[in-house]
């Protein structure tokens, strides 16, 4: 059986002048009747009682008539509207338009001094105007009442989460759109008022804690989170709430989505990962970012690395006077460096390959370049495998910070941006002791050089090479079992975005000796991002794809801090960005520790862990007595 919105389509042309023509004749026709029933109307709907003179009139100027109306037509583009898709705004313009047709009749007919009841005019202009809007709103209505959204026989049954301006606008492009075949069956939403009431059609059956029940009853395929404005935390329980169904979910990203009139099917997106960290995402003052980096040198360290990367991409668009990209791993600088040739094809580019632990190669690069602005992202950051090979940490991170440190003070850097971590807080690996140590080294440097030398601190980043969301991914892949070392691991995460806007947002505030902290917000559990991460991708945790406990790897914690308790904070104009008042240490002797550590580094001795301990009070190593 033939659908009705098919019978239609296959009536309608789909040739835009092809529907003008037709348009075009079906006013001619309105124009007439309109004419003719003015009279009619007039003497009690008789054709015949109607006076010969004013008959005359009337077909004498009718051709007049026919020409002025269909040029105001033309002229308020009333042949240009989208009607599928009409609203208020479009029937208001409607009902203008047949007005100013109606005085230019009015108008014209007084002016060639023609004589009819003045009743004619309002009568004809009132048939105009309700034929005009019957013909042109009669495809909107007839969508609405048997359109894609409400039919979907083959489509999907949705539910939408959110009864506010954005739902209502998905809910009327689902209705409308040709390419849409789904069937929205009911709204949620938090507001007591709503509830009980229809919108367009769609009952809004109840508020969040009633989406796993509505699901059932509905039999909902998909849920849409409509809540761009909602705070973070909501929308990450509305999430939680959602997974408790069998209902794939999706959700509109942000209000920025509704403020640029961006709210559509298309722009819903996948529930990711970050939706569930329950905190807003970090904002910078890009006016600050571009006032620093635009004209100037810049130079990334470890260029090619998650972080590395994304702060290329993001420094890219700031107009620097040039940006060289320095990384050990070839493969990874030449991919950045072939997405920013296409991306930006302007921009003064340099990709160099070296290590930061060769001072030759350091002193040659900045001699050459003399870099305004330093990133130095590269280190090596894995904490088991760092325990087993400690000494590799201390040369890479350590005394890959210092020399480059020294070279950019020697060679009149301008500021110098340390990537750290807050594993550097009372750490418990070699790792993380090695970040503290940089974080040190960056202060002693700063207290004696020209160079404003500080550190940005944050927690886990999604995503990036080696964290935990790629590998539950590939576990999850394989069918499991997705691995955790211990159900009550908990850690702090930001996005890699998030983590390049701290780096950039630091620099601008930089003025010697800082360490940035992010407030990350509440951490989240590991096993909890494990379950979620298996629900967002179509299993049930424990039942299709299992959970295993490995126990804590060498030098792990349960949790991490991001501060040490004695160094406080201090705000920023960012709310979310703070100042961790520095330590006090005695520089002299770190300076000759360094020394000594150099030594033993280059050694390969497991000596090197006691060594970083008498430099790093904080540090408690496995194994090594406290």
């Amino acid at each position: 059986m033939m659908q009705k919105k098919d019978f239609w389509d296959r009536h309608i042309p789909k040739n835009k002048w092809a529907q003008m023509a037709i348009l075009l004749l079906i006013d001619t026709a309105i124009i007439c009747l309109s004419a003719f029933l003015g009279l009619i109307v007039r003497f009690d709907l008789s054709w015949a009682a109607v006076p010969p003179e004013y008959k005359a009139v009337v077909i004498r100027y009718l051709p007049t008539y026919i020409t002025g109306t269909l040029a105001v037509f033309l002229f308020r583009k009333m042949y240009d509207i989208v009607w599928s898709a009409a609203g208020v705004r479009e029937a208001l313009n409607i009902v203008g338009t047949c007005g100013i047709a109606a005085l230019l009749q009015t108008g014209g007919m007084m002016l060639l001094q023609f004589s009819v009841p003045r009743s004619y005019y309002l009568i004809s202009f009132v048939v105009l105007c309700g034929m005009a809007l019957a013909v042109r709103l009669s495809y909107r209505i007839w969508v609405s009442l048997f359109g894609s959204g409400r039919r979907g026989k083959n489509g999907k049954r949705i539910m939408i989460v959110g009864a506010g301006t954005s739902g209502t606008v998905i809910l009327k492009e689902i209705h409308t759109s040709s390419f849409v075949n789904d069937t929205v069956v009911c709204f949620v939403d938090d507001d007591k008022n709503k509830i009980g009431k229809i919108l367009n059609g769609v009952p809004i059956e109840g508020n969040r804690n009633d989406i796993p029940k509505l699901a059932e009853k509905y039999r909902v395929d998909e849920i849409y989170i409509a809540m761009p404005a909602a705070p973070a935390q909501d929308r990450k329980d509305i999430i939680d709430i959602c997974q408790k169904t069998d209902c794939k979910v999706k959700i509109l990203p942000g209000i920025y989505q509704l403020l640029n009139d961006e709210v559509s099917v298309s722009k819903l997106r996948e529930v990711q990962i970050e939706d569930l960290l329950g905190r807003e995402p970090i904002r910078v003052d890009l006016d600050e970012i571009i006032g620093y980096v635009s004209g100037k040198t810049i130079l990334v360290t470890g260029g090619g690395g998650s972080i590395g990367s994304e702060l290329c991409r993001q420094i890219a668009g700031h107009n620097p006077k040039r940006l060289i990209i320095f990384d050990v791993y070839e493969n990874n600088a030449y991919d950045i460096q072939q997405e920013l040739k296409e991306s930006h094809p302007e921009l003064d580019l340099v990709v160099l390959i070296g290590s930061v632990r060769n001072t030759h190669r350091m002193e040659s690069v900045f001699a050459k370049y003399r870099p305004d602005i330093v990133y130095h992202a590269a280190a090596h950051k894995h904490v088991p495998l760092m325990e087993d090979s400690p000494c590799e940490a201390i040369k890479n991170n350590v005394f890959g910070t210092y020399k480059t440190a020294k070279a950019a003070d020697k060679y009149g850097t301008k500021r110098f941006v340390l990537i750290s971590t807050d594993k550097a807080v009372n750490p418990t690996n070699i790792m993380g002791a090695s970040k503290r140590l940089c974080e040190m080294v960056v202060q002693m440097m700063d207290a004696r050089s020209e160079t404003d030398f500080v550190a940005v601190r944050f927690g886990n980043v999604l995503g990036s090479n080696g964290s935990v969301i790629p590998l539950f991914k590939k576990q999850i892949e394989a069918g499991g079992p997705v691995t955790v070392t211990h159900p009550d691991i908990i850690r702090y995460f930001m996005t890699i975005p998030e983590a390049v806007s701290l780096v950039l947002q630091a620099g601008a505030y930089a003025k010697g000796g800082e360490i940035f902290v992010l407030d990350m917000g509440k951490p989240v559990k590991i096993l909890d991002l494990a379950e979620n991460l298996i629900r967002l991708s179509g299993y049930e945790p424990y039942v299709d794809i299992p959970i295993e406990f490995t126990g804590l790897r060498p030098g792990e914690k349960l949790y991490e801090e991001l501060l040490m308790g004695e160094e406080g904070l201090q705000d920023t104009p960012n709310q979310l960005i703070h100042i961790g008042r520095p330590i006090e240490f005695d520089a002299e002797k770190l300076e000759k520790d360094l020394a000594r550590l150099y030594e033993v580094a280059n050694q390969d001795t497991e000596q090197v862990k006691a060594l970083v301990k008498e430099m790093v009070p904080t540090y408690q190593p496995q194994g090594l007595p406290s």
